[in-house]
C-alpha cells in the first residue's frame, strides 16, 4: 500500500457525508464522526499507527479470524469494534470498504433516522442494470 492505512482512512473518512474530523481527546486522537456520533479513531502507540472502526460483531470476529493486522477495538468494545494495524493483508479497497461500513453502521444503530445523511440501505450501492 502506497498511502499510510491513517492516510488512507482518512480520505475515505472525510468523502462520506456529513462526516468531520474532531479532537475531544487531544491532538494524538483522530476522532471522525457523523452526526455526532464516532465511526473512525486513529492515534498511534509509539510508532504503530492504528485505525479503529465499529463492524457487526458477526463480521468483527470474522476479520479478525481471517487478518492478523485486524484485533480487538483499541479501547473500545470487542464485539463491535476493530483496529487495524498496517500490514500486507490489507489492501486499499478493503480498508476503505471497512470505513463506510463502520460509518453506515453508526447511521443506522445511532442517529435517529431523520438525521441520516444517506440512507445505510443504499448509499453506495450501484444501481441494478
Amino acid at each position: 500500500m502506497d498511502t499510510t492505512i491513517q492516510e488512507l482512512a482518512a480520505a475515505r473518512g472525510l468523502e462520506l457525508p456529513g462526516a468531520e474530523l474532531t479532537h475531544p481527546f487531544g491532538p494524538e486522537w483522530d476522532v471522525y464522526k457523523v452526526r455526532g456520533k464516532v465511526f473512525m479513531l486513529q492515534t498511534a502507540l509509539g510508532d504503530a499507527p492504528m485505525v479503529t472502526l465499529k463492524a457487526s460483531p458477526r463480521d468483527s470476529e470474522a476479520l479478525r479470524a481471517g487478518y492478523p493486522q485486524i484485533t480487538p477495538g483499541y479501547h473500545m468494545n470487542k464485539r463491535h469494534w476493530v483496529t487495524l494495524h498496517p500490514g500486507s493483508g490489507l489492501d486499499r479497497q478493503m480498508v476503505k470498504d471497512l470505513v463506510t461500513e463502520s460509518y453506515l453502521l453508526v447511521i443506522e444503530k445511532n442517529v435517529p433516522k431523520a438525521a441520516w445523511p444517506v440512507d445505510p440501505e443504499t448509499f453506495g450501492r450501484a444501481a441494478a442494470g
